[in-house]
């Protein structure tokens, strides 16, 4: 028996994400563990949950997601940008609301490399005169 699912890629940083969304009760698992534990900090939760509560889709789905690479911050922006894609993939009509409130949009800002001849990406070693 096939279950009805729906999938969404996510990326913030160096990590990323696929997102499964299955008919269910509203948990969230992450890596196999609970949100909870995957998440400490209430901001980052809050910003996981956020394209559910905009399109009010919290208690409809159980979230399956695998996270690879990165932090916990580029784990929580990669999980939702999963979740926006996979709302839309379930229902096109509520694309217009993850897009004006700007979560279908992939964060492009990551770490600038380090240059030669410099302590790090913009900090110089220190100047010596003589």
């Amino acid at each position: 028996m096939a279950t009805i699912q729906y999938y969404g890629t996510g990326r913030r940083k160096t990590a990323s994400a696929r997102v499964f969304l299955r008919p269910g009760s509203g948990t969230i698992t992450i890596n196999e563990r609970q949100f909870d534990q995957a998440f400490p900090t209430e901001a980052l939760r809050t910003q996981v949950r956020q394209p559910l509560l905009l399109t009010e889709t919290a208690d409809k789905f159980d979230i399956f997601a695998t996270v690879d690479g990165g932090g916990i911050a580029g784990w929580a922006g990669a999980v939702r940008l999963g979740i926006s894609r996979a709302l839309c993939e379930y229902n096109a009509e509520l694309r217009k609301r993850l897009k004006k409130e700007g979560l279908l949009t992939r964060d492009p800002r990551v770490k600038e490399r380090k240059k030669y001849g410099m302590a790090g990406a913009r900090k110089r070693f220190q100047f010596s005169k003589r």
